[in-house]
């Protein structure tokens, strides 16, 4: 079977190859081949861009010795790597109890269910953990079809949800369902997502665009009639902040038509957003909230479901049987993160510095005009880079080159939708770190 690549799939291949081959340090060109070698490629994994030996605080040390801030860290890094209050919780908790298999309970494990319980929104208090977000949406799904006695979801087109059959089947992300052999799984349905700015559809402007995307949604779940649940990201994680009112709207639509409402905070909650869950902002309560990446503290592998009690309805069957369900060890990581970002103030601080960085970046915006919107919440922030602000096309070739202009300076992000710098550093930087990685990016992006 042939493979298509698009354009601009190949020119970011090329940049990365370009990258490699600068590599100046022998160990680091050998261990990326290695990579390359022995894992199966895939978009956005391997192939890798850089090497790593050491990750600190909000810092990660290639081979080299070369130092990179990382606003990325696929999500995980809150509480920044290896926090040592979280390092030395894993080992006492090691030493003490180190596994527990599925039938048997432990004090770690029902502790760390409560606490989330407690603090939830209202009546979600009933909890299973899974060792990845993937699979904690696929437990949500199966909570879904055993309480409504239907099968089928609508979700966001281009929104990201796991890399499983049903995790991809739900997401509408192109590089995680192209190229697969087969129906994904049916009973998946998506609608557009709303946006800051769609000429195609002829919204210039969030509040008709989000308008549009919630009469949809309730057209389509009041014409279809049938749909278990609608699952999205209270903020897409791109990033995309919802219009004042939108999720009322779809909540009340979800009422009428009897479907659940599946909030996945798995790269946004834990006070990413400035607020412990990211669906606080916009005062609706979700039927369940999926959480994970951040929970295990940038360490261990650790994703939860929260839901309704009056959804725990599936006892005769088994909606999640991991090995790891209950382990002592990623309940313990996940218990002390929280803690930390609770008694740290961490939620609070990403408000406040996040604020202050897209003031700052805005200014940007008077520079060049190749920004097109800076846009976020808390300390999940995205810079659109287009052609023009008049036009508004996408300039991802522009985005490529800032980002290895940036990765030269010591500064890794992610880019979203292709041309969204997505700049997401952990909660506990200092001021004058995060002054100095958005001068770095003020200066990529004005001479791009």
């Amino acid at each position: 079977m042939s493979v298509v690549h698009t354009e601009g799939e190949s020119n970011r291949a090329a940049a990365r190859l370009e990258w490699n081959a600068r590599q100046d340090h022998a160990p680091s060109r050998d261990l990326l081949e290695r990579d390359a070698r022995a894992f199966l490629h895939q978009s956005l994994s391997s192939p890798c861009v850089a090497t790593i030996a050491r990750a600190q605080g909000i810092w990660i040390e290639d081979l080299a010795g070369r130092r990179y801030m990382d606003f990325h860290g696929n999500s995980v890094h809150h509480i920044g790597y290896a926090h040592p209050r979280l390092v030395g919780a894993i080992k006492q908790q090691l030493d003490e109890l180190s596994f527990s298999p599925r039938r048997f309970t432990n004090e770690t494990a029902v502790e760390l269910a409560e606490t989330l319980g407690r603090l939830a929104p209202r009546d979600l208090s009933k909890v299973l953990f899974t060792t990845g977000g993937s699979d904690a949406i696929e437990v949500a799904l199966k909570v879904a079809r055993a309480a409504t006695g239907r099968h089928k979801t609508l979700s966001f087109w281009d929104a990201f949800h796991g890399a499983g059959f049903g995790a991809a089947s739900v997401g509408g992300e192109a590089t995680f369902r192209s190229h697969i052999a087969g129906p994904m799984m049916t009973g998946a349905e998506h609608v557009a997502p709303w946006a800051s700015r769609n000429c195609a559809y002829g919204h210039d402007n969030l509040e008709s665009s989000a308008r549009a995307c919630a009469n949809m949604i309730a057209y389509v779940l009041g014409r279809e009639g049938d749909f278990a649940a609608f699952v999205a990201e209270p903020m897409r994680a791109t990033p995309l902040v919802p219009a004042p009112g939108f999720w009322k709207a779809v909540r009340e639509a979800c009422d009428r038509h009897g479907t659940l409402l599946i909030f996945d905070e798995i790269p946004t909650g834990l006070g990413k957003t400035g607020s412990f869950f990211a669906h606080a902002h916009d005062d609706v309560t979700p039927d369940m909230v999926v959480l994970g990446k951040a929970l295990g503290g940038g360490i261990l592998p650790i994703a939860s479901v929260i839901a309704r009690c009056d959804l725990d309805v599936a006892g005769d069957f088994a909606i999640g049987h991991y090995t790891h369900e209950k382990n002592p060890v990623t309940a313990r990581a996940a218990l002390t993160t929280i803690a930390i970002i609770r008694e740290d103030g961490l939620a609070e601080r990403a408000a406040e510095l996040g604020a202050y960085a897209m003031d700052r970046l805005r200014e940007l915006m008077a520079k060049s005009r190749h920004v097109g919107e800076v846009r976020g919440r808390g300390l999940m922030i995205g810079v659109e880079l287009v052609d023009d602000r008049d036009d508004y096309q996408p300039a991802r070739d522009m985005a490529e080159r800032v980002y290895y202009r940036c990765l030269e300076r010591g500064l890794s992000f992610k880019i979203s939708a292709g041309n969204v710098l997505t700049l997401s550093p952990p909660l506990v930087i200092g001021r004058e770190e995060l002054d100095s990685a958005l001068a770095i990016v003020e200066d990529a992006v004005l001479a791009a």
